[in-house]
């Protein structure tokens, strides 16, 4: 019992790296994803077809080759970044395309007749946006973005390549040293635990928000 619970110690703190990559690149790539979203509607065609190739380029690859490029081909070119700041980089890039083509997905849903309404009360652009359009694109955003933040935790394990610390690395390491295979079951638990945690998260907002429907 001694001996599970210290396994379990060493894997929670290789979870505060998963942690951290997991929220840090959630903060960051949810407001990047919108502001792609608006580029990718938007007038001015430089702009819209710039976010079609940024988002056409980060869906494209592999998130593990975009790793591999931030961490080794970056510094051929003078750019060295630190490994927590490496791998956020690439995750945030990563992640802002798939939210970009949500947010646009949901933006381009609102009926048109709702913007004509909003204009014809005299509703300024951004009051428009923001009392009108925005509660209604989140309601329609919610479920992909469920998704894709769920995919997100198990994403994290990918920073192992980059032979950061992280949940899966230390409980790898614990494996190979003790021959034993209880810590990836302790590390798959965690996953699971954060998952459960985030499906409860998101069904409560699509409770609330959906209520609004009619």
């Amino acid at each position: 019992m001694e001996k599970l619970f210290d396994m379990t110690l060493l894997i929670l703190s290789g979870a505060e790296v998963t942690l951290e990559i997991f929220f840090v690149t959630l903060i960051l790539s949810l407001p990047l994803g919108g502001l792609a979203a608006l580029g990718r509607i938007s007038s001015f065609a430089p702009i819209r077809y710039l976010m079609e190739f940024y988002v056409w380029i980060m869906r494209g690859t592999p998130l593990m080759l975009q790793l591999l490029f931030v961490y080794f081909a970056l510094p051929v070119v003078g750019v060295k970044l630190p490994d927590v700041a490496a791998a956020l980089l690439a995750f945030t890039l990563n992640y802002a395309a798939y939210f970009a083509e949500i947010f646009r997905a949901g933006i381009q849903a609102i009926p048109r007749g709702q913007y004509e309404a909003a204009r014809a009360l005299g509703l300024k652009h951004w009051q428009m946006m923001r009392h009108v359009i925005f509660p209604q694109v989140l309601r329609v955003v919610l479920p992909p973005i469920s998704n894709e933040t769920i995919n997100l935790v198990k994403d994290t394990s990918l920073i192992y390549i980059l032979a950061m610390n992280d949940l899966l690395r230390v409980a790898r390491t614990i494996v190979q040293r003790e021959f034993d295979m209880t810590p990836f079951v302790i590390a798959g638990a965690f996953y699971l635990a954060m998952t459960a945690v985030l499906t409860w998260v998101f069904k409560k907002l699509e409770k609330r928000y959906g209520s609004y429907e009619t």
